[in-house]
């Protein structure tokens, strides 16, 4: 599984050589703190040293800083980066500045997070993060005794909805056979199994607030969805307080070492497992490339972007539903 994984996913890309040692290339990241950032930062890094690049890295105070962002972006041009690789916390109001940097002549790559439109990047070196929801969504779904009688918590990024949390979010509704109102956006749903959509700024703290505030809109919930694993570990400590933990199926989406290592202590049912340094990693040597020779990358044929590969990480699996164990996942984990 994990050869399969990995040449899945660099498959058809075509690696750039020794860049030359004035190529600057940009990485431009939603936070510094965040496991999934601090890994694509790392995978960026090794990968400037290996082709003698020289990276300047840049992130926003909270998931959901905008401004700092655009600040780094203009900071870049001015710099005169061949490239930028940037998650954006925005999706549609990071559009105006990205142009601006293609405009200047920069290659612009979206990791993890498509641009609104996706087209408004070069490219994007992302996982399939519809599949990725889609997959908790079923394994959820053959996991509870009685999908119709469940009672679902929705744990979201912010309510600019980026398109990384709107994918999962929806993916992971579709997946549990919930219908979709329009999939562009989450929260327009009618289904009345959904208690509320929470924000929690995708951290800790913010998933520890919205469980508490789903346990008081309703006790019985007994099936949350995370945006990511900081968001569902904050949750499990709600959880735990109100004595809860047996009670709820979690699901979530990272594949990091301390999530998939919830997986296998029991405290995280299901993961959907990234490769944040493999998108880095790609992204630097696609910079590197357009630098010498003007090329652009690829899309995943078939696909509107790269897609850099994702796998259902659990230890209870589900008829139907592909997976590999938390032992296979901490193989492959990161952070």
């Amino acid at each position: 599984m994990k050869k399969l994984l990995i040449s899945s996913a660099f498959a058809g890309f075509a690696f750039a050589g020794a860049a030359q040692a004035e190529t600057t290339v940009c990485l431009i990241t939603k936070t510094d703190t965040n496991p999934f950032f601090v890994k694509m930062k790392e995978g960026a890094e090794a990968k400037a040293s290996e082709l003698g690049m020289t990276l300047k890295s840049f992130a926003g105070k909270i998931d959901g800083d905008h401004e700092t962002q655009v600040q780094a972006i203009e900071t870049c041009i001015l710099d005169g980066a061949s490239g930028i690789l940037i998650t954006a916390s925005d999706t549609p109001a990071i559009v105006p500045a990205v142009t601006q940097a293609r405009d200047a002549g920069l290659l612009v790559i979206a990791l993890d997070t498509p641009l609104t439109p996706i087209d408004a990047a070069d490219a994007t070196f992302a996982t399939d993060n519809f599949l990725a929801g889609e997959l908790i969504g079923q394994w959820a779904a053959g996991t509870v005794d009685d999908t119709t009688a469940a009672k679902i918590g929705m744990m979201n990024i912010n309510v600019s909805q980026p398109t990384v949390g709107v994918l999962r979010n929806q993916g992971f509704l579709q997946g549990f056979g919930i219908d979709l109102a329009d999939p562009a956006k989450w929260g327009d749903e009618s289904d009345p199994r959904i208690i509320n959509n929470e924000v929690t700024n995708a951290n800790e703290e913010g998933g520890r607030k919205s469980m508490e505030n789903l346990l008081t809109m309703d006790d019985g919930v007994n099936v949350l969805y995370t945006i990511n694993e900081p968001a569902a570990a904050g949750a499990h400590e709600t959880l735990k307080d109100f004595g809860k933990v047996d009670d709820v199926v979690v699901v979530s989406v990272d594949g990091g070492c301390p999530g998939v290592q919830a997986v296998a202590d029991g405290a995280l049912g299901a993961t959907s497992q990234q490769y944040p340094l493999m998108m880095a990693a790609l992204g630097v040597e696609a910079v590197a490339k357009w630098a010498e020779t003007g090329e652009k990358p690829d899309n995943t044929p078939g696909k509107d972007f790269f897609d850099t590969g994702v796998a259902l990480v659990t230890d209870n699996p589900v008829d139907g539903v592909p997976s590999i164990s938390s032992a296979e996942g901490l193989d492959l984990c990161w952070g």
